[in-house]
């Protein structure tokens, strides 16, 4: 299993939990972006800077991802890709997409695009919580296990 993470749009704080969940499990980490990162020093730990562009960065994931492993993402077109080759796909609010939920959340997704294309200013999500960092963390070392 490895992990990837789809790293331009992940917060920090997230990475740090995925940094310390490599270093204890010994798990491969791979931050994927299209800018440069700043990771530790670790043999578990690795990034990868790809050319700026639309959908670089998730192609790559989408390119390198195999069958059971854990895509970090928010990205729902992505998460979609990923289920499809048999990997899973986790968000860094620490809800966890699957084959069951994945075609509800692209069908709102679609519709909340028509909605702000149509003018209609729908917000942006809401500033991570520490209960968002929480599920993120259970969901993820519930995974790892």
């Amino acid at each position: 299993m490895h992990i990837w993470v789809d790293a331009d749009a992940c917060p920090k704080v997230i990475k740090t939990i995925l940094f310390r969940a490599a270093e204890r499990t010994g798990i491969s980490l791979t931050l994927v972006a299209n800018q440069p990162l700043q990771v530790p020093p670790s043999r578990h730990i690795s990034a990868i800077l790809v050319p700026q562009g639309f959908d670089v960065a998730d192609n790559e994931i989408v390119k390198r991802a195999n069958m059971g492993d854990l895509i970090i993402t928010s990205d729902i077109p992505l998460a979609d890709e990923v289920i499809a080759k048999g990997a899973y796909a986790l968000t860094p609010r620490g809800e966890l997409f699957t084959k069951e939920n994945i075609r509800a959340r692209l069908n709102m997704r679609d519709f909340m695009d028509t909605m702000r294309a149509s003018g209609l200013d729908t917000g942006g999500p809401p500033p991570l919580s520490e209960s968002d960092k929480r599920e993120f963390a259970n969901n993820l070392d519930r995974f790892l296990a």
